[in-house]
């Protein structure tokens, strides 16, 4: 049967994944690119620079995959969701440097729109907050301070669009319900576009792409190609949500927790959308074909955190505290506590239930004791605060409390996991296969050419690695998060008090 080929474009690197039949990678690579900070609260990508690395990792698993003798039958694409491009139709050339879902530059935009009225209509319409965080006051940006301007040859998109593009040398410029629900310009109950809302932050809709389900077929690879011609691009969608179907969440009231650059909460809550919740988004989780040849679109209500493993990346890179990031968990361990020391990692602002793009990051509770472990401590700590309060706004707007969190993503370590039960106070899973962004975009792209024939089929694949029970004292857990909850107030709005 081959193989289907999962192409994961995340926040500083990329990833080729390829998974065999049982869900199970068989060859992969990986290869970080550049990360540009221009200003601070700045955020940008050079677009070639993702696809070049795209290649070079292409290649990497092609040649395992000649050496197995495995075929390729579909392809998957993921990526990380509000980060956009622009980019010239007849060149191909990009317009700017992509502008990263961590930018901040259009806070004051936001609190414009805010001013003028306008959440209430994109609330309704998006599912979203108006947050520098999505697309379309980055697009405005770009139109606008930015210099791109908006001709007939432009074309616009998030990352899976700008790869969909390159694979199929300009052919297709498309993307799926889920990435285009992030954008703040799409109508979640109607999967189109908003003309309302694309003409409010000045985006022209001849620059966007066509919107397709998350499984189907997109198009083909191009001759150019380095994997060949041909080959079915058959499943999109943004990593958190290709995290969440890869981890089998089916049902309403199934929920995961990705631990990576940032972490990101979504729990299934089925195929009638509902309405907007004060501290969390609402989302398209994917939108399927079915039988009759119509599309089904199942919603989440999600989570957002924006530094999470970002914050050990800090710890590595901006202080020296550890050399690798894989040394920070011994170092955690190595104290019984964080001494009181509490870090709010707000460097890109504040995410769910929060929303406020003014915090800046603190560090609050230091003494002269205080030493490296306390602080690699404190920052794994924030990890479990942070889901905590998000998992805490989640039940609440569900009307039930979570019996389990299926939990994935590079930071989810033993340490980092049980942290996290004893502070939500129920179970968390990791699978055996711990890429799930990956394996979720495989699965999407492997449904829709027949190498997975049912939802039943993928769920059957999921395999428990190891479930963390709550096990700490429970007052100490308590004691711990409500210094969490004074630290983050002391974060809040600190930008717009100078």
């Amino acid at each position: 049967m081959g193989v289907v080929l999962a192409l994961d474009a995340g926040t500083t690197g990329v990833r080729a994944i390829a998974f065999d039949v049982t869900g199970l990678p068989v060859a992969s690579a990986y290869r970080e690119f550049p990360q540009y900070f221009p200003r601070p609260g700045w955020v940008e990508h050079d677009p070639d620079e993702i696809w070049n690395a795209l290649c070079v990792v292409m290649g990497d698993v092609a040649r395992s995959l000649g050496e197995l003798g495995e075929s390729i039958a579909a392809i998957g694409i993921t990526d990380q969701r509000e980060t956009v491009v622009a980019w010239d139709r007849s060149t191909g050339d990009p317009l700017h440097r992509a502008i990263v879902w961590q930018d901040r530059r259009t806070a004051d935009l936001c609190d414009d729109l805010r001013a003028r009225g306008a959440l209430d209509r994109i609330r309704h319409a998006t599912g979203l907050v108006l947050d520098p965080y999505f697309s379309g006051t980055k697009l405005n940006w770009l139109f606008t301070e930015g210099g791109v301007v908006p001709t007939p040859d432009v074309a616009v998109g998030t990352i899976d669009s700008w790869l969909l593009w390159k694979l199929t040398d300009g052919a297709v410029h498309a993307t799926d319900t889920t990435n285009a629900s992030r954008t703040m310009l799409l109508d979640i109950r109607t999967g189109q576009w908003s003309a309302e809302l694309c003409d409010l932050l000045g985006v022209p809709a001849h620059v966007l792409p066509e919107v397709k389900p998350s499984s189907g077929r997109f198009g083909s690879t191009a001759a150019s190609c380095l994997l060949g011609p041909g080959i079915p691009i058959s499943g999109v969608a943004g990593d958190q949500q290709a995290s969440l179907f890869g981890q089998a969440c089916f049902t309403p009231g199934m929920a995961k927790n990705t631990y990576g650059t940032g972490s990101f909460i979504l729990m299934n809550v089925g195929t009638s959308c509902p309405e907007p919740v004060d501290g969390l988004l609402t989302t398209i989780a994917w939108s399927l074909p079915r039988s009759d040849g119509m599309i089904e679109t199942t919603y989440a209500y999600e989570g957002a955190i924006f530094a999470t493993g970002a914050t050990v990346q800090w710890l590595r890179d901006g202080l020296g505290v550890i050399g690798t990031s894989g040394e920070v968990t011994a170092l955690a361990e190595s104290v019984p506590d964080a001494d009181g020391v509490v870090i709010v990692p707000a460097f890109a602002g504040l995410g769910s239930p929060w929303w406020d793009p003014h915090a800046r990051g603190t560090v609050l509770g230091i003494t002269r004791g205080t030493t490296s472990a306390h602080l690699a401590r404190a920052t794994l700590e924030a990890m479990a605060f942070q889901t905590r309060d998000v998992v805490d706004a989640m039940a609440n707007a569900a009307g039930f409390q979570l019996d389990s969190l299926r939990a994935d993503g590079g930071a989810a370590s033993d340490f980092v996991l049980q942290l996290q039960a004893d502070q939500i106070g129920v179970s968390v899973s990791r699978p055996v296969v711990s890429e799930t962004t990956a394996l979720g975009a495989a699965y999407l792209a492997g449904l829709a050419e027949g190498f997975w024939g049912s939802l039943d089929d993928i769920s059957k694949n999921w395999a428990l690695d190891r479930t963390f029970v709550p096990a700490g004292d429970r007052a100490r857990s308590e004691e711990g998060h409500q210094r969490w909850l004074r630290a983050v107030e002391r974060t809040r709005g600190w930008t717009t008090d100078l």
